[in-house]
């Protein structure tokens, strides 16, 4: 298994970025300002969270994150039950969009079990070998000074 270097290659934070993506086109016509704001949020919360506990760099931290960002997904699932039983939602909409939240939940679900049970504490308490962000340049357009300051070829 390949290691996750940045938020982005995360398969629930894709989820949650269709997710959110997909209630703001569902709710762009709906007038009722609060639950339109509210349920975007709460969106927008799935996937944020997840990418706000994957930087933090403790396991302890993002599985904190991966909770909330559940909670949210939850939350977005229960407003679309307002929405639908007020008729913002007609109920195809309503049954994507509730599919899509759950397997947000589902996937956030799973990966944190994976993020539970691995080795690692986090990229934090990871020792990470610091580059001379020159050494790629010296290299290139200098060999000779790049064999003389970095002692390779």
């Amino acid at each position: 298994m390949a290691t996750v270097r940045k938020f982005e290659d995360l398969l629930c934070w894709n989820k949650a970025r269709e997710l959110s993506r997909e209630v703001y086109k569902a709710f762009r016509n709906i007038n009722d300002r609060g639950l339109k704001d509210q349920i975007e949020r709460a969106a927008v919360s799935v996937m944020s969270n997840i990418a706000e506990g994957f930087e933090r760099g403790t396991k302890q931290e993002f599985l904190n994150y991966l909770f909330i960002a559940k909670g949210s997904a939850g939350e977005v699932r229960s407003q679309l039950y307002v929405a639908l039983d007020v008729g913002y939602l007609n109920i195809e909409t309503f049954k994507y969009l509730n599919s899509l939240a759950l397997e947000n939940s589902r996937l956030i679900h799973s990966f944190t079990e994976k993020v539970k049970g691995g080795a690692s504490s986090g990229t934090q308490f990871k020792k990470i070998d610091k580059q001379d962000p020159l050494e790629e340049i010296v290299k290139d357009r200098a060999p000779e000074l790049y064999e003389r300051f970095y002692g390779k070829k």
